[in-house]
């Protein structure tokens, strides 16, 4: 009976559980249609508007053009962002981030694919089988050995991986532009003739000063407001559809047939091709649904599109055409658009829902940005920025300063240098396709690379979707004259920015690596290492993983005094999302024991949170301690020589040992789950001492080093910086002293130095300079 009965419970138990599961489910598919399909929910918006807005197609009274961009549209929309990105891409996802960038990042963790500092070769970086937990022993393929065996190949892929990011960027800047004005052009219908002219742009233009101006408050802080105004713009927009299609074409729906295409192309031929640039934005807003993958789950996002926003979306498009089918006297065809199609009586309301449902879809993709940026500066592709975390729960809700005031002063710049939606959306258009195109190429790569899939299934992929997209690619690139410029130039300046960054730093830590001073050389010294050991702990910042750096030889050098304990810091942010607050520290030792030398790689991910430097210091000390009780049970000898391969030698410290303060209370704050609240100010260093296990056997010599380290704690620890400047090497091309002495050293000076960096009490720090001439 108890058996029974305990399992009657446990059945309980699961089911429970699995509702609380579908609960949270739907709770984030809810909070889904507010942050990440604001764009998709908008591009009713101007998808007919931009289609008819040129020259390119006329609507006749057959309504062979009409029929003709709603079967496209309806096509696009279950090909590329229900059949794509819902169902396969969505799939890709980098240990839960998604993303143009995440791709690359899953690309190099399951191929020796990677250019970045210290990230190229995973094996130094991460022991994958621990962070990724999801690699093991497989056949190498052909592709991967290709993609390994050529370096030139592996610069395409970043490049490649940098173009998609640069027109993700540059979808930043034309999206809110797009969105906005084509909500605010509702007033061309609720004013009287000629006087919406006057009020357009500076509403448009206020409109997004306000938004840009209140990214500092966080998403989170309004982000209740975002769902209920999307599924209210939703609900109106279908519901307008449906009255629509009942009230002037319920037949609308033979178009959805793709024989209609066929008619279409068939009567309109280079004009329907060209207008194709304007089909398109239907699809827009995909890729950042894609690249807010992080925020929800998989399941959640796909139950909110399938269920919710593709039928609505659908809905809306009929009744637009149908709507215009049986209407052939527009004054123009640029005035065919969403609010043509809406009853006069309802039209003041649907405005302002739309302006509110264009400002959510703009924050979407704006958030988005910084998140790319985010991702390419930690990875050493972007040059360092401010990077403030609205939301103490939730890890993508960030903000750049920097990024955020130049969004604003390109938006601007584009709003009133083109002052209409058409060659806005021609813009945004190139941008949008040019991102799914390069999405569609790293995803077939992760296909047979990653999913270990045959590669005939990889190139049907490649085939089917990109056979699709360059058909769209050709029509937006047509109208490069017309506002596809726009995207290409900016793309072409973060471009620049980005591979001028990135070659700088690879020949900075290029000549890190040519110019580290051997372990010889300092064993050479003796444990007083030829200079005046003072108390407390040097805490050493280097990009080297292993061997001495050479601003430590530059420091001793010119000032033969160092601290008791030497503690060489290595900070790298490694190609994964996350990494697992006990996999963080890597602790292993140079030289014998009396030399007091340590070395700590500490790992983060591209999306992680650094702590303060209060917190850090806790960590790091107590990391060390645990590495000193533990190397003790294995290490008889007690000298571990440092090798070309730190991670073969370095222990992975899962938790270090806890301190017990002088006023009795253990300190918490070493949980490696603790939040920690920026704000609040750092107390007064108290005495402390480690609490060791009473089970643990510890002799009198390790007790003597951990009391040396709880002593050079007490004392105080310093943080040496080096502060490098570029130069390059006399007898070097003109183009290189271009890049590496003007571009990279203007960069440098702009730019932010190492997020560890500004957390290091100013008081404690130490700068030290060289020059480095590569």
């Amino acid at each position: 009976m108890d058996l029974e009965g305990g399992g009657g419970a446990a059945a309980e138990h699961g089911k429970q559980r699995r509702g609380e599961s579908w609960r949270a489910t739907l709770l984030l598919a809810y909070q889904s249609l507010g942050v990440v399909y604001g764009d998709v929910a908008t591009s009713p918006l101007y998808v007919y508007k931009s289609a008819f807005a040129g020259d390119d197609i006329q609507h006749s009274t057959g309504n062979e053009e009409i029929y003709g961009v709603l079967s496209f549209v309806f096509w696009t929309l279950t090909l590329i962002t229900l059949l794509k990105y819902v169902l396969i891409v969505l799939r890709a996802d980098d240990g839960g981030e998604g993303g143009t960038f995440a791709l690359y990042s899953l690309i190099c963790r399951h191929v020796r694919a990677g250019l970045l500092p210290g990230g190229g070769t995973r094996d130094e970086l991460i022991e994958e089988d621990k962070v990724t937990g999801r690699r093991g022993e497989l056949p190498v393929s052909r592709v991967r050995a290709v993609l390994e065996k050529y370096r030139i190949l592996q610069r395409l892929l970043l490049l490649f991986a940098l173009l998609g990011t640069c027109m993700v960027i540059g979808d930043g800047v034309l999206t809110p532009a797009v969105s906005v004005f084509s909500a605010v052009s509702g007033l061309e219908l609720s004013m009287e003739k000629e006087h919406h002219k006057y009020i357009e742009l500076p509403v448009t233009c206020a409109i997004l000063i306000c938004l840009f101006a209140l990214q500092h408050y966080g998403t989170h802080r309004v982000g209740f407001l975002f769902a209920p105004i999307v599924c209210i713009w939703l609900l109106c927009i279908s519901t307008i559809g449906v009255y629509n299609i009942f009230r002037w074409n319920h037949h609308v729906y033979r178009a959805l047939s793709p024989y209609y295409m066929y008619q279409f192309l068939k009567k309109t031929q280079t004009g329907g091709w060209m207008s194709l640039g304007g089909i398109l934005l239907c699809v827009t807003g995909s890729e950042a649904m894609y690249a807010d993958l992080g925020h929800f789950s998989q399941s959640s996002i796909k139950i909110a599109f399938i269920s919710v926003v593709y039928p609505a979306l659908v809905l809306a498009y009929m009744g637009q055409a149908a709507f215009i089918s049986q209407h052939h006297t527009f004054e123009s065809s640029y005035r065919i658009g969403f609010y043509v199609s809406v009853p006069e009586s309802l039209r003041w309301p649907v405005l302002v829902i739309a302006i509110l449902a264009a400002v959510v879809g703009s924050q979407a993709i704006i958030t988005g940005t910084f998140s790319i940026i985010k991702q390419c500066s930690s990875l050493s592709c972007f040059p360092g920025v401010k990077i403030v975390h609205t939301s103490s729960t939730v890890h993508g809700q960030i903000y750049i300063p920097e990024i955020n005031w130049i969004l604003m002063i390109l938006c601007l710049a584009v709003t009133l240098g083109f002052r209409d939606t058409k060659h806005l959306a021609n813009a945004q258009g190139l941008a949008v396709i040019t991102v799914m195109l390069v999405t569609t190429c790293l995803m077939s790569l992760v296909i047979v690379l990653c999913w270990n899939k045959n590669i005939f299934l990889a190139l049907v992929f490649l085939l089917f979707f990109g056979t699709i997209e360059v058909l769209y690619f050709s029509a937006s690139l047509v109208k490069f004259h017309e506002g596809a410029w726009v995207p290409v130039t900016l793309s072409f300046i973060f471009m620049i920015v980005m591979c001028v960054w990135h070659y700088g730093t690879i020949k900075k830590y290029e000549f890190d690596v040519q110019n580290k001073v051997s372990v010889n050389w300092l064993l050479n010294l003796g444990p007083s290492l030829g200079i005046v050991r003072v108390r407390g702990i040097g805490l050493i910042h280097t990009e080297l993983m292993s061997g001495i750096p050479a601003i430590f030889s530059h420091f001793v050098t010119n000032l033969p005094a160092f601290h008791q304990v030497l503690v060489f810091l290595c900070v790298k942010s490694v190609p994964v999302p996350h990494v697992e607050p006990e996999e963080r520290f890597l602790v292993g030792r140079i030289g014998p024991k009396e030399y007091r030398l340590y070395r700590v790689i500490v790992r983060y991910g591209y999306r992680d949170v650094q702590k303060d430097d209060l917190e850090f210091e806790k960590e790091l000390v107590s990391s060390i301690a645990e590495f000193i009780r533990s190397s003790s049970e294995y290490d008889k000898n007690g000298f571990v020589e440092d090798t070309e391969k730190p991670s073969e030698r370095l222990s992975s410290i899962s938790s270090g040992i806890p301190l017990w303060e002088e006023n009795g209370e253990l300190d918490a704050s070493l949980s490696p789950h603790n939040d920690i609240n920026p704000h609040i100010t750092a107390p007064k260093r108290k005495k402390a001492r480690f609490v060791i296990p009473k089970s643990t056997q510890v002799d009198s010599e390790v007790r003597r080093e951990l009391q040396e380290l709880m002593d050079a704690r007490e004392a105080g620890m310093s943080f040496i910086l080096g502060h490098s400047y570029m130069k390059a090497k006399s007898g070097s091309s003109f183009i290189k002293r271009i890049v590496i002495n003007l571009c990279y050293e203007f960069l440098r000076k702009n730019s932010r130095g190492p997020s560890y960096a500004a957390n290091i009490p100013h008081a404690s720090t130490l700068e030290v300079g060289m020059v480095y001439q590569v």
